[in-house]
């Protein structure tokens, strides 16, 4: 632990693959970086939005097809045929809301995972890794359907990449730094601080070490003249 403690800080990652990696690995507070939680986020994001687009249409429409359908049926009140309209509606709510809320989650956090990847190993952002990150996720939910499935989710998922990666870009110029830029910057500064705070206990542990040196030269050198 000493050892570890005054040890020379780890260098900042070089290489594409120590920064990908860098990625699923918790720091010293035990925090996993910004852009590994944003994808987190927008997954679930992405299964709200997903079950709202597929719930909320089929909740309106099997409640309207309950109503032209039960004609003639008897219920006890009018409470009692409203109940059982929303009750059909809830069943198709989340049957379909379901459907939707897992593949839109999926093709979400793929998505994300290919163009944060690709960012963190160039070290730099780019509409170009939004849109390979597109193809790549729409090539790998339409190649069960062949070559045709295949090279439609490519068009698709480009077409989905580059709009996207625009849209983030803007966000970006706004801030005024990419989430790279920003984790590469604060990544420099926590080592450089690392850095100035080993110097100086390694500093002052050579001047530790020279004063015993001192203290223990003085009595040999007292001891000589008394003979």
């Amino acid at each position: 632990g000493a050892q570890a403690g005054f040890g020379r800080p780890a260098p900042l990652p070089q290489t594409g693959w120590e920064r990908l990696s860098e990625l699923w690995r918790r720091d010293e507070q035990q925090q996993f970086p910004e852009e590994t939680v944003n994808i987190a986020k927008s997954a679930f994001t992405a299964g709200v939005v997903g079950w709202l687009y597929g719930g909320l249409p089929a909740f309106v429409s099997a409640r309207k097809a309950f109503i032209e359908s039960s004609h003639g049926e008897i219920f006890q009140n009018r409470a009692d045929a409203v109940q059982s309209a929303h009750r059909a509606g809830l069943r198709s709510f989340i049957r379909y809301g379901w459907r939707w809320s897992w593949r839109v989650a999926a093709f979400a956090t793929v998505f994300n995972v290919v163009s944060t990847g690709l960012s963190a190993y160039r070290d730099k952002t780019t509409i170009s890794n939004f849109a390979a990150a597109g193809a790549f996720t729409g090539a790998l939910f339409r190649m069960h359907l062949g070559l045709q499935g295949l090279a439609g989710g490519i068009v698709f998922g480009t077409a989905f990449g580059v709009p996207a990666g625009g849209l983030l870009m803007a966000m970006y110029g706004l801030a005024g730094e990419t989430l790279q830029e920003k984790r590469s910057r604060e990544r420099r500064e926590l080592y450089e601080q690392k850095l100035a705070e080993w110097q100086s206990r390694l500093s002052m542990t050579e001047i530790l070490g020279q004063t015993e040196s001192n203290a223990q030269g003085r009595p040999e050198m007292e001891t000589a003249r008394e003979l």
